[in-house]
């Protein structure tokens, strides 16, 4: 059921290796695979097959490269039960949000397929002279893609797809502790007719990966999904030569509920986006601040809510929250939660580890969380909702936008005028107002502050793969 995992290199899948590690199912930390780390051998292997990879690939007609994405998005989609198996059991969510994210990979992939054909040569300026100035798109080169493991699909194609789309070649890296969902979609590439040389699949220690892959001149761009400390790290590397860089960072997003908003609507909408991939979404809500004329009832509805949360083995019917990904998280909630009720908050439900093995934490609410608790400022990336009572829609601005995250926020009002209002006064990468709404495939989307440099999604995400040179005639 589970997929045999290796590297990809050259072209070929390297099962063996002196060092690796043990992949766990984090529902019941047993072992569920072996993974190869690449050894600098290794690295070097597929520095200079990218570089092959990238001379064939950046060659190809923008219509070919279109095919190839194309039918990858077609294989994949006839594969979403066994992909959505090996997702669960190597990460924790429940089949049913393992499936939705492959289809959200699969529109990903649709959408950069189309637009590969659009790739060409434009006239921007024709003037009397008789000096005519075109902009020539033309793919960065070979492309280091990071990810992390909290959507093991969505993110390595949310990288893979734009850069294949501008013809670049990719050395990609996701994480070690979701290695097999991206075997996976590596072998559909392969068998979608993409060249054996313009993906690259390696594994190891991420320091050493991304201390030697970043120290080579040959790769031209790192795109990073990750927390805030480890992309400032990667953009200084990235400095060292130059290269551009893409990141997606982490979050500590506001959902700011005002006193006219429909309450029934927004706690459903809420709960479900909050509880998704047991919180470990960048884009979660993770402090929620409720006006105090409708405090108490908003607290008792998503206690009511919670309640019904069904905790247990992603791979059951029936479960709509699975584990926490790794035994870290766990840790950093216990810390939270503890230091957040020595500060003086009230834990309303929840705020424990769930059952001895597996690494599950109960879905949590908690109020009356101190300004100086860890809480307030490191992000959660977990289940646990944090209630915050305000009464001025200026102040609950201000308090929004008081940390160093600017990834998304979420409004829920009836009134024009405060939607309008906080459109314009929130600062993050983008407000969803009366919805929580995913980041659809054709959306640039990219946080500001320490929440990131650039944008994933869109034409722009593509656009970040080209350099548009300037060629001017007479």
């Amino acid at each position: 059921m589970y997929t045999k995992l290796g590297l990809f290199i050259g072209g070929k899948w390297i099962y063996e290796a002196k060092k690796g590690e043990d992949v766990l199912n984090p529902f019941d930390e047993s072992v569920i695979g072996w993974l190869p780390h690449a050894t600098k051998e290794n690295l070097n292997d597929a520095v200079k097959s990218s570089e092959r990879g990238f001379d064939q690939w950046s060659n190809t007609n923008p219509e070919a490269r279109s095919k190839v994405i194309l039918k990858a998005a077609d294989i994949l989609s006839e594969k979403i039960s066994i992909i959505s198996e090996v997702m669960t059991l190597e990460q924790g969510k429940p089949l049913a949000e393992s499936a939705g994210e492959i289809n959200q990979s699969i529109a990903i992939l649709k959408f950069n397929g189309e637009k590969a054909k659009l790739i060409k040569d434009e006239v921007v300026a024709d003037r009397e002279s008789g000096l005519k100035t075109s902009i020539k798109p033309q793919p960065l080169g070979v492309c280091l893609c990071l990810t992390a493991w909290n959507f093991p699909i969505a993110l390595v194609i949310r990288k893979i797809a734009p850069a294949l789309a501008a013809g670049c070649s990719v050395i990609i890296k996701p994480s070690e502790e979701t290695p097999g969902t991206a075997i996976e979609v590596i072998k559909i590439f392969q068998e979608a007719g993409l060249p054996k040389d313009v993906i690259n699949l390696v594994f190891g220690v991420p320091h050493e990966i991304s201390d030697y892959l970043l120290s080579r001149e040959e790769v031209k761009k790192v795109s990073f999904t990750g927390s805030v400390p480890v992309g400032k790290l990667l953009a200084r590397k990235s400095a060292e030569t130059l290269k551009r860089c893409t990141l997606e960072l982490g979050g500590h997003s506001p959902a700011i509920i005002a006193e006219d908003a429909d309450i029934e609507t927004t706690l459903d909408t809420l709960t479900g986006f909050k509880f998704r991939n047991a919180g470990q979404v960048c884009i979660a809500p993770s402090r929620f601040y409720v006006h105090e004329n409708i405090y108490d009832e908003v607290r008792d509805g998503f206690l009511n809510r919670i309640k019904n949360i069904n905790l247990g083995n992603g791979m059951n019917e029936g479960v709509t929250m699975g584990p926490l990904s790794n035994s870290r998280r766990v840790d950093a909630m216990k810390d939270f939660i503890d230091d957040a009720v020595k500060n003086g908050s009230n834990l309303i439900h929840g705020g424990n580890r769930y059952k001895d093995k597996g690494f599950f934490w109960e879905p949590t609410l908690i109020e009356n969380i101190n300004e100086g608790s860890k809480m307030m400022t490191e992000e959660i990336f977990g289940p646990i909702l944090a209630l915050f009572k305000f009464t001025d829609y200026d102040d609950v601005i201000e308090k929004a936008n008081s940390l160093n995250y600017g990834l998304a926020s979420y409004v829920y009002t009836r009134s024009k005028a405060l939607q309008e209002k906080m459109a314009k006064e929130i600062i993050a990468g983008g407000v969803s107002i009366n919805t929580a709404s995913p980041m659809h495939p054709e959306i640039p989307y990219g946080g500001i502050k320490e929440s990131g440099i650039g944008y994933e999604g869109g034409i722009d995400a593509i656009y970040s793969f080209l350099h548009k040179k300037n060629i001017n005639i007479v």
